[in-house]
């Protein structure tokens, strides 16, 4: 029984490769003419180009380009160029099968695990990555889960021959999963309320210590560079204000966010207010009642990673749109955001479609489109380098028949860091097997 099972696993981890080839190294320029461009960062430009080399853009604008020498041209008549979509949370590269454990590197076995990177666990053969890719999301942060500090995220591209390769960065923040703040009332809850109070209770005092920990830990280290160090508290120390430990080199100058997952109003209200008291980065991730928290999110610049615009409402005495209207309630109260799917990895690719569903109930286009490209890159930390048509950014964009965000728009051309990338994938390839039969019986042409 052991080895059929050992076997079975065996081929289900080959079966699930990606065969697809890695695209090389940009060689020379590239040059879309007469598209119509996508900065997000300023207005559409009308019958305009591109240029792009060594990976990054060098020339955006209207009218005629004046290309380098050399440079490859594409006739962009009639298509549009947008930034590469950023999907900011999702377990992408970590997650295979979700039927197959040994497939599913997201959760570290302990509660406490901030030493964890997930781009070290990244699958750079997954098969979800052409999957995702072929529909426009070129870039992804992949978040470790499970532990109420499960480990820190990482920002990776989707396309390179190794997981070193596709990371752009490896410590994008720390993931903390915030308590639930009330007891649950459902028949399958088996927790009596007492019992889930009290776990409640610990849980909070639990994130209370770790951050007390890593204040005397980084103080005992600015103190005495030589005391013994600990990679644990070396990452939590991280995410302290800098005058905390801007002596000590058991962190690096940059304040690393943390990435809360809080969902409920007293668990987003509680986890902001934690933060500010401790001077602490925070982004709320899930944000479920974020709109009800509108003011305080605004009045402390949190940001909020929205992961439930198909969620069903909670109650049924809310609006039947509760949570397909948060996103634009959110940009109406000036509350930065970005739109996530947080959804099983292997349908990351409609992540441009809950963008267009919260358009649908009265966010934006202009905004829609911001929040899957510049709003992630600018909250993620990498707003210098992605997210926009911007010169010296990366080139990483998409050149398509339309809007990305309405399901008739077809992805026809990809770059990531200005490498043009295969767009096929297995369900394309199987697209094309099962044509050809029809092909065969005269069915169709």
């Amino acid at each position: 029984m052991a080895a059929i099972v050992a076997l079975a696993s065996i081929a289900c981890g080959a079966s699930a490769q990606d065969l697809t080839h890695k695209a090389p190294p940009q060689k020379g320029a590239i040059c879309v003419t007469n598209a119509t461009i996508h900065p997000i960062s300023g207005p559409v430009i009308e019958r305009g180009f591109i240029v792009f080399a060594d990976g990054r853009i060098t020339d955006v604008g209207r009218g005629s380009a004046s290309p380098p020498a050399g440079a490859t041209l594409i006739d962009g008549t009639g298509k549009h160029v947008y930034p590469g979509l950023i999907g900011s949370v999702t377990h992408l590269g970590l997650s295979e099968l979700q039927a197959i454990r040994q497939s599913l590197d997201f959760n570290e076995a302990g509660d406490f695990t901030p030493e964890v990177v997930a781009a070290t666990a990244v699958n750079p053969d997954s098969t979800l990555l052409p999957v995702t890719r072929s529909n426009g999301i070129l870039t992804v942060c992949t978040m470790p889960s499970g532990g109420q500090v499960a480990g820190q995220a990482s920002i990776i591209q989707l396309d390179g021959w190794t997981n070193d390769e596709m990371t752009i960065e490896a410590r994008a923040g720390l993931c903390v999963s915030w308590p639930q703040s009330r007891a649950i009332n459902a028949w399958w809850m088996r927790q009596s309320k007492e019992d889930q109070e009290r776990e409640i209770k610990r849980a909070r005092e639990r994130i209370d210590e770790v951050f007390q920990v890593a204040k005397s830990y980084a103080a005992g280290r600015a103190a005495d560079p030589n005391a013994p160090r600990d990679l644990r508290w070396d990452v939590v120390a991280m995410t302290l204000p800098p005058a905390t430990t801007d002596v000590t080199n058991s962190r690096a100058t940059k304040q690393m966010p943390l990435f809360v997952s809080a969902n409920d109003y007293d668990q987003i209200s509680a986890a902001v207010n934690f933060c500010v008291e401790r001077k602490l980065k925070c982004v709320i991730v899930g944000g479920r009642d974020a709109a009800a928290c509108a003011d305080l999110l605004k009045k402390h610049d949190v940001p909020v990673l929205v992961t439930n615009v198909f969620a069903l409402p909670r109650r049924e005495d809310v609006d039947y749109n509760e949570n397909y209207a948060t996103p634009a309630k959110l940009h109406a109260a000036g509350v930065r955001f970005a739109i996530a799917t947080n959804d099983d990895t292997a349908h990351e690719r409609n992540l441009p479609y809950h963008a267009a569903m919260a358009v649908a109930h009265g966010l934006p286009l202009e905004a829609a489109e911001k929040a899957v490209t510049l709003a992630p890159a600018e909250i993620l930390g990498v707003g210098d380098r992605l997210g926009s048509l911007d010169q010296g950014k990366l080139a990483t964009l998409i050149v398509t028949n339309g809007s990305p965000l309405e399901v008739t728009t077809k992805i026809e051309m990809a770059f990531v860091s200005g490498k043009q990338i295969d767009l096929s994938n297995k369900q394309t390839k199987l697209h094309e097997k099962y044509r050809e039969r029809y092909k065969q019986q005269g069915d169709i042409k």
